[in-house]
């Protein structure tokens, strides 16, 4: 039978790592492309759990590394995957010599310090996995240790974010409709061209007429979504072709390297790219 929630009053430091560690010390640069920080920022006041869908590298990590800054909130992220249990999420006991002494995971430190906890690509864990994070999105905002016969109360400020890419996930990886309807959901894209073009000239340090063409290389593979590529090039990518450019490398070189080979195996795919990259640099 577990204890009723009670707020954990232990210090701010967990297995060792004080939870300032996991403050963002610095601004993080990002280009605001809607209402999405209003948004966070209202839900946040609310205590309300979000939800950030979109594509792959179109921005939503480092919107919520901004986020985080801008409110003064640690971030404590996990990289979801296949293999991950509750237990990875909410902690275990260790055997240590003759004693078995209680380690927290990542979500019972930000539950518990009042940290911002990030689960991205949520749909990768299992599903049994996700459903421990059910109690955390209601009013009840707490969090079962079972193995301690507990529930920790969360700290006002904890707040529950989670990421996928719903065009990318297969049927059996989609995101439970049980699970969905828990959170304030913020919807991203790719950046328009002009903010886009911004982006990579501040994040790769390359001119207005490169960025340009990197923008227009984006568009121009995007579009080859139609004819078999499985998911658009990253505004990621494409500041990493920029940053190879600043290091040195040709411009096709550097775009081979970032873009044709990161975004597909098949030879007549890369050989399509390669054609766009040839007509614009």
């Amino acid at each position: 039978m577990q204890t009723p929630a009670i707020p954990d009053a232990s210090p701010r430091i967990s297995n060792g790592i004080a939870i300032e560690s996991y403050h963002i010390d610095s601004e993080p640069y990002y280009l605001s492309t809607g209402d999405e920080i209003e948004v966070f920022e209202s839900a946040t006041r609310l205590k309300l759990p979000v939800m950030l869908k979109g594509p792959t590298g179109c921005g939503k990590t480092r919107f919520l590394e901004y986020m985080a800054w801008k409110l003064s909130r640690p971030l404590v992220t996990v990289a979801c995957h296949e293999d991950l249990t509750a237990a990875d999420l909410v902690g275990r006991y260790l055997l240590k010599g003759d004693e078995t002494p209680w380690q927290d995971g990542p979500l019972s430190l930000a539950v518990k310090h009042g940290a911002i906890c990030y689960l991205d690509e949520v749909v990768e864990a299992r599903k049994d996995t996700t459903v421990v994070i059910h109690p955390l999105t209601d009013d009840r905002r707490v969090l079962p240790q079972e193995k301690r016969g507990r529930l920790l109360e969360s700290h006002p400020d904890f707040l529950l974010v989670i990421s996928y890419n719903p065009g990318y996930q297969s049927v059996m990886k989609d995101l439970k409709h049980s699970t969905r309807q828990r959170f304030v959901a913020i919807e991203f894209d790719y950046p328009k061209a002009e903010d886009e073009q911004s982006i990579i000239m501040t994040e790769a340090g390359v001119d207005s007429d490169t960025a340009g063409r990197l923008v227009r290389l984006g568009e121009m593979v995007r579009n080859l979504r139609q004819h078999g590529l499985e998911e658009g090039v990253s505004t990621r990518l494409l500041v990493y072709a920029g940053k190879l450019m600043v290091d040195g490398l040709s411009k096709t070189a550097a775009c081979n390297a970032a873009v044709i080979r990161c975004m597909s195996d098949d030879a007549e795919m890369q050989e399509a790219i390669a054609e766009i990259v040839s007509g614009l640099f």
